[in-house]
């Protein structure tokens, strides 16, 4: 009996979670939406957000995200982060950020499942290939290509085109980053100027707390796990980064506290830490900004006139440092920069095959295509491009244009 006790009492603290008081005024609460632009009834299990996140989970889009490539195309080895374990590693980043904030946590989530959806394969050489051969026909953006995605190309409900979100998450996934309404002017940006203008997003201004918490975890992600992926692959060691910002003085602190553990246990614990040292950045930024103007409603988040979850400028310092190590000993990495060049080559030929020739797209496609308007054409083959995974664009081309495939078709 005295061991059980012993046992109970040891493992306490550890099982105590972290009591946060009940949500703050200027989170978003789902009682509350502005609804969805087609009205439905509402749902007797979930709110409104956490059934977005639920169609954002059983979208197309989304199941292809497992083999869409972050840096390393899919196929290139099963360690590496895809589009969609980078969402849900987004996503639980975003939804620990919205707790400790007092946020929505399911909106925080539901944005950061979202925001990526509109990525072609092969990541940015995807993205500017795509950009490069629409520059005629209002060019391409990742960001717009998801609202698209979830607003007009998945087609799952009879009763109305996407994915019928409401107005918190469609706002999201559009200002997540910031207002947009100085880019509407461009061509690619159009879809949402000319969505729904009564419904009003409010482009102008800043969107919720929970979107911002889900932009910058984001931003956590893909730094730490740019570090994780890229000494995988060997294109850097560990020692390598030992004076590097941020990253460095975390390295040397593992070593200090486990100095007979392996490489790879380095790795992974360093990473670890570092996540938790931005997220920590980022809450006590968060805090001081939300007090210093004043933020008692949703309202004032949106015209604050600046982003309120954000980084404190020593740790933008030390990730800008980092960002710059990653650029030139991972991005431009001579391996990388072979992948990006055939990657653009294989999509850009497949853009010009399908553009010349509708007739080789499939049904579904072709129909869409085989118009005599090329911007409307040059639209539908660029969104079929954009839903492509790695791995799909790839076998596509093998059929497209080698012969040896030709009775495969």
């Amino acid at each position: 009996m005295r061991r059980g006790r012993a046992i109970a009492k040891a493992r306490r603290p550890n099982e105590q979670p972290t009591l946060i008081p009940e949500r703050a005024a200027y989170a978003e609460y789902p009682e509350h939406s502005r609804g969805r632009l087609t009205p439905e009834p509402i749902s007797r299990t979930r709110n409104a957000y956490a059934r977005d996140r639920d169609r954002i989970i059983h979208a197309t889009a989304f199941r292809r995200l497992k083999e869409k490539t972050q840096v390393f195309v899919a196929h290139e080895g099963d360690h590496y982060r895809t589009r969609l374990t980078h969402s849900l590693e987004v996503a639980q980043i975003a939804r620990s950020l919205a707790h400790a904030l007092r946020l929505d946590t399911d909106l925080a989530e539901t944005v950061a499942l979202a925001h990526d959806l509109g990525h072609p394969p092969f990541g940015h050489a995807g993205e500017d290939e795509l950009q490069a051969r629409m520059e005629p026909w209002g060019g391409f953006d990742h960001n717009v290509q998801t609202f698209r995605v979830v607003t007009k190309l998945e087609e799952r409900y009879p009763q109305f085109e996407g994915l019928n979100l409401s107005w918190e998450t469609v706002e999201g996934v559009v200002k997540h980053n910031g207002p947009v309404s100085h880019r509407l002017d461009e061509p690619a940006w159009r879809a949402i100027a000319d969505y729904a203008p009564g419904w009003g997003l409010r482009l102008d201004s800043f969107a919720s707390l929970e979107a911002q918490a889900a932009a910058i975890a984001d931003d956590i992600a893909y730094n730490n796990h740019d570090v994780d992926d890229g000494v995988q692959a060997g294109l850097f060691t560990l020692e390598d980064l030992s004076d590097v910002p941020l990253i460095g003085p975390v390295l040397h602190g593992v070593r200090g506290d486990w100095p007979a553990i392996d490489e790879r246990m380095i790795r992974i614990e360093a990473v670890r830490r570092m996540i938790g040292a931005m997220v920590e950045d980022v809450l006590a930024e968060t805090e001081a900004r939300l007090e210093a103007s004043n933020i008692r409603s949703t309202e004032d988040v949106r015209t604050a006139g600046r982003p309120l979850v954000g980084f404190s400028h020593g740790m933008l310092a030390d990730l800008g440092v980092l960002r710059k190590f990653l650029f030139e000993r991972m991005y431009r990495h001579y391996r990388v920069n072979r992948t990006r060049s055939q990657a653009r080559r294989l999509l850009g030929e497949m853009f010009e095959l399908f553009m010349a020739d509708p007739g080789t797209l499939p049904p579904e496609w072709s129909g869409r295509a085989g118009t005599s308007d090329e911007a409307r054409r040059a639209r539908a083959v660029c969104d079929y491009i954009a839903g492509m995974t790695d791995r799909y664009a790839i076998e596509e081309h093998k059929k497209l244009f080698s012969l040896d495939l030709a009775l495969d078709l």
